[in-house]
């Protein structure tokens, strides 16, 4: 892990403008096996993908406040646009809070009526992707809570408004996740972070591929 940090402190030395930060996690859903996600953020765009430049992936762009999922099977571009959400309820209570400092970074838990909904280890570092992060989560808030808002009510869970709706970009605001678990058992686990110059190509949505606005 000294070695990891090693990398993140160089790479903060030897960016330039033209350059893309490029992070490496590994996923993992409840009773599946985990997966590599790759986040690549420059000032003007975040793509996240499982690190294949030819596969799927979800582009934000961050001046257009639009988030684009790709399918290439499909040939079709989902376009989300944030949405209008109902005011926060009046007893909301949901909290962020910061415990020890922990490798090199600090612990926190964000809960809603004393159940813990997110929890792990965050690092004042990298904060333009973590805050790319947020923007996409902002952007999706709408669609989320709708979504919540269209489910059976027993599998309604105040959680799913705060990680996604009302709290969203919450944890993030306190840096760049090397470790984070959802009250699902979701996980993710910070794997690297690199430099590398931006390839303009893959922030595109590829020629040929039908664009259909989503409900907001």
């Amino acid at each position: 892990m000294k070695a990891l940090f090693g990398l993140l402190v160089l790479s903060m030395g030897i960016a330039h403008a033209a350059d893309m930060t490029v992070l490496r996690y590994v996923d993992q859903d409840p009773g599946g096996p985990p997966y590599p996600t790759r986040i690549l953020v420059t000032p003007d765009f975040m793509r996240m993908d499982s690190g294949e430049d030819a596969g799927d992936f979800t582009l934000l762009d961050r001046h257009r406040r639009l988030v684009i999922n790709v399918s290439r099977d499909s040939k079709l571009a989902m376009v989300f646009a944030p949405g209008r959400l109902p005011p926060k309820p009046a007893r909301w209570n949901a909290r962020l809070a910061e415990g020890k400092a922990e490798r090199g970074g600090r612990r926190f838990t964000l809960s809603v009526k004393g159940v813990v909904c997110n929890e792990g280890i965050a690092v004042r570092h990298a904060m333009d992707a973590a805050r790319a992060m947020a923007e996409q989560k902002s952007i999706l808030a709408a669609t989320q809570y709708r979504v919540w808002k269209d489910s059976p009510p027993g599998m309604q869970n105040d959680c799913d408004l705060a990680n996604q709706v009302w709290n969203a970009g919450d944890t993030l605001s306190l840096g760049l996740p090397i470790e984070e678990r959802e009250f699902t058992g979701r996980s993710r686990t910070f794997e690297s972070e690199s430099r590398l110059p931006v390839d303009p190509g893959l922030f595109r949505v590829p020629e040929g591929m039908a664009q259909i606005n989503a409900p907001s």
